[in-house]
């Protein structure tokens, strides 16, 4: 049985990418809770990891997630501040890309905010000991509680994307949209071959 057809006009495709990434901010079963976050090494090679969805801002393009500022995603957001976000949720067919600038929060208000709204065990991934990525003999013990340094290591990136891609797989043939925003915050959007 084929599947009815999906969005038909761009602004469709984008309402519903943006639909598909709202509804992953709050609900931890939508595979966009969890996107991909794609950064540049030193060495200039691409590198990915699994972040979760924090906010999702339609209207200023924005989203943002959270790190350890002792990561190797923070230093490398500030060498190469362009990254890419990736998600595909299965049941949708529906692959989301966006890609654009990050910028680093960590002694600011956003960045007290986000700490404030962070669940309580969230939190105490920041007070682990010693910083992620530090090789070890084994691996560390959960903290149990949070100490003072466990704010210090926290951070904010908030992507600000400037192009979006959306992709919806069907037998009945697939449908790629491209969205692309220039410095005045106008939209060119078209229809791509999948």
């Amino acid at each position: 049985m084929l599947r009815a057809p999906g969005p038909a006009t761009l602004d469709a495709a984008l309402a519903d990418a943006c639909r598909l990434l709202t509804r992953g901010v709050g609900d931890r079963r939508s595979p966009f809770h969890t996107p991909t976050l794609a950064t540049v090494t030193a060495a200039g090679l691409p590198t990915l990891r699994t972040v979760v969805l924090r906010s999702f801002d339609a209207e200023a393009r924005q989203l943002r997630v959270h790190t350890d500022r002792r990561s190797a995603k923070y230093a490398e957001l500030q060498a190469a501040p362009q990254a890419a976000l990736h998600g595909y949720d299965a049941a949708a067919q529906v692959q989301i890309r966006l890609g654009g600038r990050v910028s680093r929060h960590a002694d600011d208000p956003l960045a007290d905010a986000a700490w404030a709204g962070s669940h309580p065990g969230s939190r105490l991934c920041y007070a682990v000991t010693p910083g992620p990525g530090t090789p070890a003999a084994a691996p560390p013990t959960a903290p149990q509680a949070l100490d003072a340094a466990a704010r210090g290591n926290f951070a904010a990136l908030v992507l600000q994307f400037d192009t979006l891609e959306w992709l919806w797989l069907a037998a009945a043939g697939h449908r790629r949209a491209h969205f692309a925003w220039n410095a005045a915050g106008n939209c060119a959007a078209s229809w791509l071959v999948p």
